[in-house]
């Protein structure tokens, strides 16, 4: 714990405001935070560098004890508030981003007893996670040794290729299970009730955590032989019978023209594909009503039913596809891949800058979205999170601050959503005598051979602090092609999160790219740019860009989200 402690004393920074208020589960919660926020009603508050505390002054005899672990970040209040930070804890953390909280050499023993509970429970569940990787690889080697064939009826239209692209799969049973309202690592998470996301077939389960979290792992079936067998090979004649229904449907509404959609012939097509076992399909026809609802609905509609029509020709003929997109298929078609799978697969270790996020209500879920993008290596990355409406959801990547972290992506043609299994460390601008990068100790891992090998990008070698908070960008030509290629991978791609450097930010557009049609007048962005150049994160999709995040001349992150 000390030696932890120590290193990432030295990589600490204040967060700004927005930054602070972005963690607020609500706007009510920010509205309070503001109020607690004033230096008179804090006492004995500090700060060592890694964790902020303080004694607020409420409606009872006895302050509450707040403290903020800021290397997740975690939090902890004595208050009865179920909301999750609670107001306490986001007016701690506005009076320390205004640097009105003093710097102390030790934290009081209350504070003290919970880091070290928190670093405890964060070693056993780490070693739980490595036995559940080394046994997950274990099977997965038993899986592709063994026969594709065995246990699968002859007559089951392509279960013989369902064995071969995903042995030791999960049958219909299986359900990959998220986390709502996880602290992070080394946390201990709050029981929720078993909720299903729409259209994915995920399950979020009670008192589900996230990697080093105190929870146990969660698992879902695995298919192998025997009986587990048969049900994958069911299974897949159910959803090639819903599919072909499904073909037969859309080929029909083509001949009678799109004028005659109806909303009850979707809610109708989608419980009937829900029965078939294909829940990710019957998600993306119940979502084909907010299309009918939209400006230019009938190109959009005719675009939604070609590639519903092609996800369902390519399961047909998913024998024939490579791998990774035969994975693509299987999973936007609705099989899950446990969180086990994802972990024990290749490990990416990269400086991750937190690019923004999104929630939005799917049905009695919010779902979260949370962005990433390596300096290193480039590559983005999407974190989900989901939650019953009106519980916690996930706060432990704060917009604007970067990590050095070890990711894990799931299976796909084009790489996507992707886990957190080990966070290192958040990182701040080198002080002025920084040595050079060649003489700069190394953050890359020396234990993992499926770890990240890469030099550092030129922001981080660079001793300006404003140079090293901006994230990397790219022109709109790079970005347009980047896109270019998930799409040629994975034409179901629906969002893709950008850097865009040098671009002037107008009210309807940027760099020529619209702005999506829902997103508000980016009028704080434009305050920001100035008519200027600058450096903006945005999140792609088929409608046009959503911005999320920009930085000031003094590089300063402006949350546009």
């Amino acid at each position: 714990m000390s030696v932890r402690l120590a290193s990432l004393r030295q990589v600490m920074q204040r967060w700004s405001r927005d930054q602070v208020l972005a963690l607020a589960p609500d706007a009510p919660s920010r509205k309070a935070a503001q109020g607690v926020s004033a230096p008179g009603r804090w006492s004995s508050n500090g700060t060592t560098g890694l964790v902020v505390f303080g004694e607020c002054r409420g409606s009872g005899s006895r302050p509450y004890l707040a403290c903020v672990d800021l290397t997740e970040p975690a939090y902890r209040c004595s208050c009865p508030s179920r909301k999750f930070p609670c107001k306490h804890a986001l007016g701690l953390l506005l009076l320390w981003s205004a640097d009105g909280v003093p710097e102390l050499a030790a934290a009081p023993q209350w504070v003290t007893e919970w880091m070290e509970g928190r670093a405890a429970r964060a070693a056993k569940s780490t070693a739980r996670l490595e036995a559940a990787r080394a046994e997950t690889r274990a099977d997965a080697t038993d899986g592709v040794s063994a026969s594709p064939t065995d246990d699968v009826p002859p007559d089951t239209e392509g279960s013989a290729a369902a064995g071969t692209a995903r042995p030791g799969r999960g049958g219909s049973g299986a359900r990959e299970a998220a986390r709502p309202g996880a602290e992070g690592p080394g946390t201990s998470g709050v029981a929720r009730s078993g909720m299903e996301e729409p259209g994915t077939g995920e399950v979020v389960r009670p008192g589900t955590e996230g990697p080093g979290s105190g929870g146990a792992a969660p698992g879902g079936e695995r298919a192998g032989g025997g009986g587990a067998g048969r049900a994958e090979s069911v299974r897949h004649g159910r959803v090639a019978a819903g599919l072909g229904e499904l073909e037969r449907w859309l080929a029909d509404q083509v001949r009678q023209g799109l004028a005659g959609a109806a909303e009850h012939d979707w809610e109708g097509l989608a419980k009937r594909l829900i029965d078939a076992q294909a829940p990710g399909v019957a998600g993306v026809v119940s979502r084909l009503a907010r299309v009918r609802a939209e400006e230019g609905w009938p190109g959009r509609l005719l675009e939604e039913y070609a590639l519903i029509d092609l996800l369902a020709v390519a399961y047909r003929r998913r024998a024939a596809l490579p791998g990774p997109l035969a994975e693509t298929v299987l999973i936007r078609t609705g099989f899950p891949v446990t969180r086990e799978e994802v972990l024990a697969g290749p490990v990416v270790r990269d400086h991750w800058d937190v690019l923004g996020r999104r929630d939005e209500q799917q049905d009695r879920l919010t779902a979260r979205r949370v962005w990433l993008r390596g300096r290193r290596t480039g590559r983005p990355a999407l974190i989900l999170s989901f939650a019953p409406q009106g519980q916690a959801l996930d706060a432990s990547l704060v917009t604007g601050t970067t990590i050095d972290a070890d990711l894990t992506y799931y299976p796909g043609a084009a790489p996507l959503r992707a886990l957190v299994a080990t966070r290192h460390a958040i990182l701040t601008p080198p002080p002025p005598d920084t040595p050079t990068p060649d003489t700069t100790p190394s953050l890359r891992p020396t234990s993992r051979a499926t770890a990240l090998e890469a030099t550092p990008s030129q922001a981080e070698s660079s001793g300006d602090a404003r140079l090293w908070a901006v994230p990397p960008g790219m022109a709109v030509d790079e970005a347009l092609d980047e896109v270019a290629r998930a799409l040629a991978e994975d034409p179901w791609t629906e969002s893709w999160p950008l850097v865009l450097a040098g671009a002037v930010p107008g009210r309807t557009e940027i760099g020529g790219l619209p702005w999506h049609p829902r997103s508000r007048d980016p009028w704080r962005l434009i305050a920001v740019s100035g008519g200027r150049p600058l450096t903006v994160a945005v999140e792609w999709t088929p409608q046009g860009l959503r911005p999320l995040t920009t930085w000031d001349d003094e590089g300063r992150a402006v949350i546009l989200a």
